[in-house]
């Protein structure tokens, strides 16, 4: 008799998931690692910024990039990690055709960075993932999988990318679900941008996010088999892979079948991982000293200097929010997320401080929101179009002061946006007043009654007729009726109509 196959459930209760993740990041610097050429190669002819060092010619000499090293010891600062007084450069050694030189120039023993943490929230609550270290070292270059014309399968290389400086930040194995992988990765992202020494988009494989999976019996502490899992080119992406992993290491453990160590490519419209090739360890790359490169001395006034320069963090942003001026943790983290809803919540505080930041807040998340994702310029105060602080303040304080209805302050707002004229100029030109007279809104109130009878049967009936109403009020005025006084009018009038029948 065959045993029933154990539930979901009971398959997850008896292991538990041990995750790292080692994410490769581009950093935002005009020039590639140990060489002089630019970094600028997105849509270039293909082998058209390369030299001699990054092309990995016999007798050429890297020198390093000092902006790249100061990119990882920002990170490192960022994270809570500590840097050595010195550190080195080792020779990682695999054979594979992007990488010209047969090993590339990386960090071992004695990485720029080291034992740092990133606090991130999950749907569980808070959770601080612990970091192992962040390092440099030289990006490949990039094969491109073709046909030629005879329809035979081919590969190409571009050495563009090749010598690209690239930072690489690894996690303990301190992760146990899928979900806090992502969360992570999010927040890694936010960090790296807000204090610019990446764009990290993923989806340009600026940022390149790899999974260490294993599981384990619960209680236990050894680990299980590890698994590598490649080519995840999203958050969504990230998560769905890393459940998916742990769920087939589960049924396959309870099946009683032995895992290989391998990597693993994640297919995101299949919604699987399949194998790619058994998984090296350290030992296999033969590392040793750079011979071509001096030990890097970090001076602490170096690391003073950097420190000093950081901007706020994320982390510390979303506490002042929410500590400091009252925002809901939710609206904390809509505007922390995109950097320049940051900008312009704190321009236009500035520029109004007796604005409620509530109020402030309601208006960056949503029709700024949208201005920004629909247009790409920028003033140099980086907001979006033409706007400009000063003018943004006043339109929200004429809002506040019951001068100018929300509907016509959104016309107001897309002409300042697109020519930046003044809030006053535009309201004047436009005759913009908010109604909020009782008499004269009363009329326009009692037109629509009139002119409605339908909704105002409906609204008897007990059918849902008043924002009906309320919107042919504000269309008879041209939007600029008090909205909530025009509401408290019809019912005052419905109500009292249906009292008298």
């Amino acid at each position: 008799m065959t045993a029933a196959a154990p539930s979901p459930a009971a398959t997850f209760e008896r292991w538990e998931a041990v995750i790292g993740i080692e994410v490769h990041c581009q950093l935002r610097t005009a020039s590639k690692m140990f060489c002089g050429c630019s970094t600028a190669y997105d849509g270039a002819p293909p082998n058209s910024h390369t030299c001699p060092v990054c092309l990995g010619l016999p007798g050429a000499l890297p020198t390093i990039n000092r902006a790249a090293v100061e990119a990882v010891i920002a990170t490192g600062i960022a994270i809570g990690a500590t840097t050595p007084a010195a550190t080195r450069w080792d020779r990682k050694n695999y054979f594979y055709p992007d990488l010209p030189k047969g090993y590339q120039i990386s960090q071992y023993d004695l990485p720029l960075a080291a034992h740092g943490r990133l606090p991130i929230e999950t749907s569980a609550g808070p959770f601080e993932v612990g970091i192992q270290r962040a390092h440099l070292e030289e990006d490949t270059a990039k094969l491109v999988h073709a046909s030629d014309p005879s329809g035979r399968r081919i590969s190409l290389i571009d050495f563009n990318r090749s010598g690209a400086p690239l930072m690489e930040i690894v996690t303990e194995p301190s992760i146990r679900t899928a979900e806090q992988a992502r969360r992570y990765a999010e927040e890694l992202q936010l960090l790296l941008r807000t204090i610019g020494v990446s764009d990290a988009d993923m989806e340009r494989g600026q940022m390149r996010v790899e999974a260490n999976v294993s599981l384990r019996p619960r209680g236990s502490e050894p680990f299980g088999t590890r698994v590598e899992v490649k080519n995840m080119n999203s958050f969504r992406s990230v998560e769905r892979a890393i459940a998916f992993e742990i769920e087939r290491q589960a049924v396959a453990l309870d099946a009683g079948e032995v895992l290989t160590q391998d990597t693993r490519g994640w297919d995101d419209q299949r919604g699987i991982t399949y194998v790619m090739r058994s998984k090296e360890d350290s030992h296999d790359y033969r590392y040793f000293p750079e011979p071509d490169l001096p030990p890097l001395r970090v001076e602490a006034a170096w690391v003073d200097a950097l420190r000093a320069a950081l901007p706020e963090l994320p982390a510390a942003r979303r506490a002042r929010y929410i500590d400091g001026l009252g925002l809901s943790a939710y609206d904390a983290g809509v505007i922390v997320a995109q950097p320049e809803l940051v900008t312009a919540f704190d321009a236009i505080r500035a520029a109004g401080p007796s604005l409620a930041a509530k109020e402030v807040a309601n208006f960056v998340t949503g029709d700024y929101g949208r201005a920004l994702n629909e247009s790409a310029d920028r003033t140099p105060a980086g907001l979006a179009g033409a706007s400009r602080a000063p003018e943004l303040a006043d339109l929200l304080a004429r809002i506040d002061r019951g001068e100018l209805s929300r509907t016509n302050a959104r016309e107001v707002f897309a002409e300042h946006l697109a020519g930046g004229a003044s809030v006053g100029s535009i309201v004047e030109a436009r005759g913009f007043r908010q109604i909020s007279d009782e008499t004269a809104l009363g009329a326009a109130v009692d037109a629509v009654l009139a002119a409605h009878p339908g909704a105002v049967a409906d609204h008897r009936a007990g059918k849902p007729a008043l924002g009906f109403l309320v919107g042919q009020v504000m269309k008879a005025t041209r939007g600029q009726a008090n909205a909530e006084l025009a509401g408290r009018l019809l019912r005052e009038r419905l109500d009292g109509a249906t009292e008298g029948r």
